[in-house]
């Protein structure tokens, strides 16, 4: 039970990597399939290639996630959709806030996850979508535990940023990662509103 709880972290850690990861250049817009099994290998060299990361070290972890980070996230959609309703209310500022607190947040949370990744494999699944799409869902499976782990994306068309797609959502074993830490903001926000919240995510980064 351990060891899959492990591997279920080491799935999200793969998972908010490879959504923050890829190269910095300028690249041909790609297939969404395509673009997300790209990503990963990139940032699975990455990963392989860092001895500190490998060893479990979680500071190397978040500085190697922050290193390449780039934008192949829409974290903005991401956020809001997490924060719900009230990010309609919220101003620049707290919005910025917001953004920079969760986005960190997700970087510690899992970083200390990433020296499982090395025995995982991820498997991208047949893809079942018009060839016009402009939001789209891509199936893929994490091999290398006990059994195989889902993990889905779902992205929309960014033509001419990044690879061509930007990912919003992630579903790691049948929840989906906005709406998980929905339920979580709303608890916050209910207690202090906006402000409260910002408060929270920061003391959880510190």
């Amino acid at each position: 039970m351990i060891r899959t709880f492990k591997l279920w972290l080491a799935s999200a850690a793969l998972t908010t990597t490879a959504l923050m990861g890829a190269s910095p250049a300028r690249a041909a817009d790609l297939a969404p399939d395509a673009m997300v099994e790209k990503v990963t290998s990139e940032v699975l060299k990455e990963i392989h290639s860092n001895q500190a990361v490998k060893s479990g070290n979680i500071a190397a972890a978040s500085e190697a996630v922050d290193r390449v980070v780039m934008p192949h996230l829409d974290f903005q959609r991401m956020t809001a959709a997490a924060v719900g309703p009230t990010w309609r209310n919220a101003t620049p500022q707290q919005r910025q806030e917001i953004v920079a607190e969760f986005k960190a947040m997700l970087i510690r949370t899992y970083a200390g996850s990433l020296d499982q990744v090395g025995q995982l494999q991820v498997a991208l699944l047949p893809m079942r979508a018009q060839a016009d799409a402009n939001d789209v869902l891509v199936r893929s499976e994490v091999r290398g535990g006990e059994q195989p782990i889902q993990l889905d994306y779902r992205l929309k068309k960014t033509p001419g940023q990044g690879y061509g797609w930007k990912i919003y959502n992630v579903n790691v074993m049948g929840a989906w990662i906005v709406d998980s830490y929905r339920s979580q903001f709303q608890q916050e926000i209910s207690a202090g509103g906006l402000d409260g919240l910002i408060r929270t995510l920061r003391s959880k980064n510190q």
